[in-house]
C-alpha cells in the first residue's frame, strides 16, 4: 500500500475523519495529516468530525487548521462538557460515540467512502455508562456484521501485513474462542478485502500456530491439530492462499516474509508487537469485513502529548492515504463491474 498518491483518472471520494478523545491528540493530529492529505489528494473531499471550537484551537499545536476553504469541511458536533489536553472527562464519552455514529451512518447511507478514526479512550466511553470494548467491535455492532477482522500494517511497496483471528480477549479465554469455522471466515474475509480493496488478485496468507512451536506434534497444545490446519485445509479447498500453521517465533523473518500479503496471528499480542516495533507511528489499523471501508492509527490517545505540538501525524497521514486508495480502488471496481 503505497502512500504516495497514484491514479490516472483520479476518483472523485469523500472521506470522513473523526476526531476522537477530545483531551487526546486526535484534534491536532487530523490538522496537520490534512495538510498533507490535501497536497497529496487534492481531488478528494475530506469531511471532520468534531467540536468546531476545540478544532481550530487544538489546531494551533500543529501550526493552524488547514483551509475553511475547500476542500475539507467540518461538520460541527458540540463537546459536552469543556475539553482540556491530556485531562480526560468522562462527560464527553457519548461525544466521542456521537463523532463514529455519525461517521457510521454516514458511510452506510454512501455520503462518505470511507471514515478515517482518529484514537479514543475506552475507559471515557466506558465511565460513560456505555461499555465499550473497542472501535472494531462498535463497528462491527453497529454495521450489523457478524464476524470482521482487526488487520495492522505497515506502508511502502510491499507492506507488513498483520491480521488477528480474535482480538480483545484475555489470553485464558483464546484457545476456546478458536473453531474451524471461524477461521475458516476470517481467512475467507482477508483474502475477499486484499483482492477488493488492496488489488491483490492472488493474496498468500501465512497463518501461526497458538501454541510455542506451533504445538511442537501435539506435546505443546492440540489447536494446531484439532482446529487450525483442518481450518486452513478447509479454506485451501476455498481457493485461498492460506499456508501454516507455522512457530510465530520464527514466522516473522524476511526469508518467510518476503512471499506473503499478510499473516494471521491467532491472539492480539502474538503478532501486533513485531508489527508495531517495525512499523509504529507509520502504520495502520483497517477493519476488515465491514460494508464500509474503514482506516485507523495505530496508536492510542497519547495524553502526554496532547496540546504540546510533538506528537507525530505519521500514522494518521498513512491512514488517510489508505483510506483514499482503497475507497477509489473500490470505486473503480464497481465502474468496471
Amino acid at each position: 500500500m503505497s502512500t504516495a498518491a497514484h491514479s490516472d483518472q483520479p476518483e472523485a471520494v469523500t472521506v470522513a475523519i473523526t476526531t476522537g478523545e477530545p483531551a487526546g491528540v486526535g484534534p491536532e493530529l487530523t490538522a496537520v495529516a490534512l495538510r498533507e492529505a490535501q497536497s497529496r489528494w487534492p481531488a478528494v473531499r475530506f469531511t471532520v468530525l468534531g467540536d468546531r471550537a476545540l478544532l481550530e484551537a487544538r489546531a494551533g499545536a500543529g501550526a493552524g487548521w488547514p483551509a475553511n476553504a475547500e476542500p475539507v469541511d467540518i461538520e460541527h458536533h458540540a463537546l459536552a462538557a469543556p475539553a482540556e489536553a491530556g485531562k480526560l472527562n468522562a462527560a464527553n464519552g457519548r461525544y466521542v460515540l456521537g463523532l463514529l455514529d455519525a461517521a457510521i451512518d454516514g458511510a452506510v447511507a454512501g455520503r462518505f467512502d470511507a471514515i478515517v478514526t482518529a484514537p479514543l479512550q475506552k475507559s471515557t466511553i466506558n465511565d460513560a455508562g456505555v461499555p465499550f470494548t473497542g472501535h472494531t467491535e462498535y463497528l462491527a455492532e453497529r454495521t450489523h456484521t457478524p464476524r470482521v477482522v482487526m488487520m495492522l500494517a505497515g506502508t511502502g511497496e510491499r507492506p507488513l501485513r498483520v491480521a488477528l483471528a480474535t482480538t480483545h480477549l484475555p489470553l485464558k479465554d483464546v484457545s476456546a474462542a478458536l473453531t474451524i469455522d471461524g477461521l475458516v471466515q476470517t481467512l475467507r474475509i482477508i483474502h475477499h478485502d486484499l483482492r477488493a480493496h488492496f488489488g491483490l488478485a492472488a493474496p498468500r496468507i501465512l497463518v501461526t500456530g497458538l501454541n510455542p512451536h506451533a504445538g511442537e506434534n501435539g506435546y505443546l497444545g492440540r489447536e494446531e491439530i484439532d482446529v487450525i490446519a483442518p481450518a486452513l485445509e478447509r479454506a485451501r479447498a476455498l481457493g485461498i492462499d492460506a499456508p501454516g500453521p507455522y512457530p510465530a517465533d520464527t514466522l516473522f523473518q524476511p526469508r518467510y516474509l518476503k512471499d506473503a500479503d499478510c499473516v494471521l496471528a491467532m491472539f492480539h499480542d502474538q503478532g501486533l508487537p513485531v508489527l508495531k516495533y517495525a512499523t509504529f507511528g507509520e502504520g495502520i489499523n483497517v477493519t476488515l469485513g465491514l460494508p464500509i471501508i474503514r482506516t485507523s492509527v495505530d496508536h492510542g490517545t497519547a495524553l502526554d502529548l496532547a496540546g504540546t505540538g510533538r506528537a507525530d501525524a505519521g500514522s494518521m497521514i498513512a491512514a488517510i492515504d489508505a483510506a483514499v486508495t482503497m475507497a477509489r480502488h473500490k470505486r473503480q471496481l464497481q465502474r468496471h463491474a
